[in-house]
């Protein structure tokens, strides 16, 4: 795997990486995670995934690993953060926000 710096987060699911990725002869910098959906930023808990997304990857070292598919310009993939699947950080946050609220 390729190791990519963040260097923006768009929403609490799509953000940009230097250098740019290639895929099957398309390159750029979006890149969307596999494995989880965030709300989108005008949506309940939006700005909070975007926040959340921010602190954990902004300006930090990523991996992008095996690629699904361009949509719309950003490489849907699996992301790892320290050798941790991104979509996995997403459901212990959710487990975690659920096991908060139940208190």
């Amino acid at each position: 795997m390729v190791m990519f710096t963040v260097t923006q987060v768009v929403d609490g699911d799509t953000f940009d990486v230097s250098p740019n990725w290639e895929w099957n002869g398309e390159s750029g910098s979006r890149v969307r995670p596999a494995g989880y959906d965030a709300p989108e930023l005008d949506e309940p808990g939006g700005q909070a995934a975007a926040t959340w997304l921010r602190n954990l990857i902004l300006y930090k070292k990523v991996e992008l690993g095996k690629a699904y598919r361009v949509d719309r310009g950003r490489l849907v993939c699996e992301v790892y953060l320290k050798g941790k699947n991104l979509a996995r950080y997403w459901k212990d946050r959710l487990a975690l926000r659920s096991h908060l609220i139940s208190w």
